[in-house]
């Protein structure tokens, strides 16, 4: 049997990430030469070499710079992604975005500035399935 087939960014990431897990809190900056993904609170800045996903109940203070990126959460400050970003209808963003392609769902929050580095159209789409 195939796999199916994966569409979603979050569908593509590895099994085992970096983990900041609900209730957690982080001061400080964090460098992951993998995948990052944050369910818990964290001021500070962040080089992620692999993919960089915020779920919807974490919040991010700082400058986040990601390889790939999934946002659900809220993130004050600047997030710069080398490939696809996906902001989820829950996503609460202020500050400076930039990524070659970015992908917005109807309902997500954006204060501030969104660049799309590769100058194509940022995608918008209606998130049906559950985060």
């Amino acid at each position: 049997m195939s796999e199916a087939p994966r569409r979603r960014l979050s569908d593509k990431m590895p099994s085992s990430p970096t983990l900041i897990g609900v209730g957690t809190v982080v001061v400080g900056n964090l460098e992951c030469e993998g995948d990052l993904v944050v369910g818990g609170s964290v001021q500070g800045d962040s080089v992620v070499r692999g993919a960089f996903s915020l779920f919807d109940t974490a919040r991010w203070v700082g400058r986040v710079e990601a390889k790939l990126a999934v946002i659900a959460g809220e993130l004050d400050g600047e997030l710069h992604v080398i490939e696809k970003l996906e902001i989820r209808k829950s996503a609460r963003i202020r500050g400076m975005v930039s990524a070659r392609s970015v992908a917005v769902a109807q309902g997500a929050v954006i204060e501030g500035d969104l660049s799309v580095t590769s100058g194509a159209d940022v995608v918008r789409y209606d998130e049906k399935r559950r985060p």
